[in-house]
């Protein structure tokens, strides 16, 4: 029996693996480190898409929650600004989370867990985004763009999960 052919294309495999997590890390890193500068990016979007832009005319709801937000963290950061030790738990947390893929990224098979653990945390952010942010009052599309991290985070980690049980098959059979 041939077997070089199935160990080519588990090489295969694993570099896509490789590769689409590495996407997904690049990506849990980007979301982190972005909830440190919250105040400097929220004065930022504001200036851009706020009240008073182009974009107010056309998404008046949305320019009014950015400018809303703004106020919002300028306020409560400018009188306590150990509230931001939140968001930069929030930042650690996803930068810890991101490191932890590196296991699946070394050894796709042994480290199957982490995936599978990556999956459950995006669908697990569907009803956070959904009932804590109703319970916060943010606003059902901020909610939608909430949900959205968790489903297209779930598809790469999907497609990573299926390549991991079919090489783990393979390696059954050999």
């Amino acid at each position: 029996m041939n077997r070089s052919k199935p160990m080519a294309e588990n090489a295969r495999k694993i570099r896509h693996i490789r590769l689409l997590l590495g996407f997904f890390v690049a990506a849990l890193v980007a979301s982190g480190l972005t909830a440190f500068p919250l105040v400097w990016e929220t004065r930022l979007l504001a200036a851009w898409f706020g009240e008073g832009t182009h974009t107010a005319i056309m998404f008046p709801k949305l320019a009014w929650w950015l400018s809303h937000v703004r106020e919002g963290l300028d306020a409560s950061y400018g009188s306590y600004p150990f509230l931001a030790y939140g968001t930069d738990w929030l930042a650690f947390a996803h930068l810890i989370i991101a490191v932890v893929f590196w296991g699946p990224i070394k050894a796709p098979v042994k480290n199957i867990w982490v995936v599978e653990f990556g999956m459950i945390a995006c669908v697990a952010v569907v009803p956070l985004a959904l009932i804590c942010g109703m319970i916060r009052g943010i606003p059902l599309y901020w909610r939608l763009i909430d949900c959205s991290f968790g489903f297209f985070g779930l598809i790469p980690l999907f497609i990573v999960w299926r390549m991991i049980r079919g090489i783990a098959a393979e390696e059954r059979k050999s």
